[in-house]
C-alpha cells in the first residue's frame, strides 16, 4: 500500500520553448519519488502567463527555463518571490555554470543545468514538492 497522498501536486512549467517543457515533463515523470503524489503538469510560455497561475494560488512547485524569450526564467523567479504570496518552491535551469550568481540573485530554490539530466531534475523537483508540502501555507 502506498503512503503518497492522492491528489496530485501542480508543477508550473516555464519556457517559450515547447522542446524544453516536453524534456522537463519527460524528466520529472508522473511521479518523481514513491512517497510523493502524482505530478499535474501547467505548461506556459509567457511570463504574464506565470504570473496569473501563481495568483489562482494552486501551483505547489515552479520550474523556470533560464533561457526562455523574452521574459527570462530568472528574472520571472524574481518577481515571483518579490510578489507572490506564499511563492511556491523555484527550480531554476541554467544553461552555463557562470549563470550560478544570476540564479542566485533570483532567490531559486534549486538549481539544475543544461543539458537536462532526467535523475538530477527529478530528484531536485521531488525535494522541492516535499519542501512544499510540509511549509504549505493557508490561504489569505
Amino acid at each position: 500500500m502506498s503512503t503518497a497522498p492522492e491528489s496530485p501536486m501542480k508543477v508550473l512549467v516555464y519556457s517559450d520553448d515547447a522542446n524544453t517543457r516536453a524534456q522537463i515533463r519527460l524528466a520529472v515523470g508522473r511521479r518523481p519519488a514513491a512517497d510523493l503524489p502524482r505530478v499535474e503538469f501547467v505548461e506556459v510560455a509567457t511570463q504574464p502567463a506565470v504570473v496569473k497561475r501563481l495568483d489562482e494560488g494552486d501551483i505547489d512547485v515552479l520550474v523556470v527555463d533560464g533561457e526562455a524569450q523574452p521574459a527570462g526564467g530568472l528574472g520571472v523567479c524574481r518577481q515571483a518571490k518579490d510578489e507572490v504570496y506564499d511563492c511556491p518552491p523555484v527550480l531554476a535551469i541554467i544553461a552555463r555554470r557562470d549563470d550560478g550568481w544570476l540564479a542566485t540573485w533570483s532567490r531559486a530554490d534549486a538549481v539544475v543545468g543544461l543539458p537536462i539530466d532526467p535523475m538530477g531534475l527529478a530528484t531536485a523537483v521531488a525535494g522541492l514538492m516535499r519542501r512544499r508540502a510540509e511549509n504549505r501555507l493557508p490561504a489569505l
